[in-house]
């Protein structure tokens, strides 16, 4: 995972706001509870970030919550339709609940979205694969 691709929707020559940092933090740990707790306490929670991290947070959590994390992901590409990591989520989001046309229209705008092959990019093309190996 990038977080590089987190960060899409902020300024690049600015500090992320502490919640961002702690949630990455806690994400990097696999300890959802405690980002999705951070994220629920930040005062900013209409950024697409926030909304990109809040639905990549619920879809890794035990159990995951999948209903509201596809509704963050829609807020965050809303917010923002080019993020990144909203679209890699959510296609891999798309790939769990078998919608296999779902990710390859979100990979379509992922491809739109990269100036250059990204890692979102490569991750979703992956994930993608996989899935169809599966089938």
């Amino acid at each position: 995972m990038s977080w590089s691709c987190m960060a899409r929707d902020s300024t690049a020559d600015v500090s992320p706001p502490e919640w961002f940092t702690q949630a990455r933090q806690a994400i990097e740990l696999k300890n959802y509870d405690v980002a999705i707790q951070v994220l629920s306490q930040a005062p900013d929670t209409q950024s697409a970030d926030w909304h990109n991290l809040m639905g990549f947070s619920l879809r890794l959590k035990t159990p995951p919550q999948l209903v509201m994390a596809e509704r963050h992901y829609q807020v965050a590409l809303e917010k923002n339709p080019m993020h990144l990591g909203a679209l890699e989520y959510y296609g891999e989001l798309l790939l769990l609940k078998n919608d296999l046309p779902g990710a390859q229209t979100l990979l379509k705008r992922l491809e739109r979205a990269c100036t250059s092959e990204c890692e979102e990019l490569r991750d979703l093309q992956k994930s993608i694969a996989e899935f169809k190996t599966k089938k």
